[in-house]
């Protein structure tokens, strides 16, 4: 049973269908990129080095359309700040969020409004904050074109993944940014049943 999706977003050209990690792209449709191998679905069994992922990424960024971004503390603020409008806007529970320098994980719970709709909504908002506090170019997408989710359908597995989520600043040694749109978890929906 469906109760939560892990939705992902990738800051432009920093993983792509063909990275030698592996990806959740089953194709290369980039006619620039195809050239740098093909893609594998899922994540490698065996992890390319660094120096070989430092090699992908070289080639990679001299074919890209536009500059590989990083997000600092004023973008990343912005990014959630963007977020947030968009979770309160749509009566969407929040259980977890980080925003990392080139990526985003966030954690919502099943809704009527699908997963697709949401990480267009989420990307629209992130990207258009950018854009209106002139912190990246007017023509950057900000945003990989993919859109990355994964479904959790069990209350361990809400529980995971948002320790997961949120040991992410750790393990990119970025401070946490202070929201107040994240709901503590409590067990749904199973909650109503251990009440009593």
């Amino acid at each position: 049973m469906l109760i939560g999706h892990h939705i992902i977003l990738t800051g432009y050209g920093h993983w792509l269908p063909n990275d030698p990690r592996g990806s959740l792209s089953r194709d290369v449709f980039a006619p620039e990129i195809r050239c740098l191998g093909e893609a594998h679905y899922g994540r490698k069994v065996v992890q390319p080095s660094r120096g070989e992922l430092r090699s992908f990424s070289r080639q990679a960024e001299g074919k890209l359309w536009f500059p590989l971004l990083w997000w600092d503390s004023a973008e990343r603020r912005a990014l959630m700040d963007a977020f947030e409008k968009v979770l309160r806007d749509n009566h969407l529970t929040c259980y977890a969020c980080a925003v990392l320098s080139n990526h985003v994980h966030v954690l919502i719970r099943k809704h009527r409004t699908k997963a697709e709709e949401i990480i267009g909504f989420l990307k629209k908002a992130g990207r258009d904050a950018l854009h209106e506090m002139k912190l990246v170019p007017q023509d950057h997408p900000v945003f990989n074109a993919d859109r990355c989710h994964l479904y959790k359908n069990s209350v361990e597995e809400m529980r995971t993944c948002i320790r997961y989520i949120e040991r992410n600043y750790q393990k990119h040694r970025l401070p946490k940014i202070p929201c107040d749109f994240i709901s503590p978890y409590d067990d749904w929906p199973n909650h109503k049943k251990n009440r009593r």
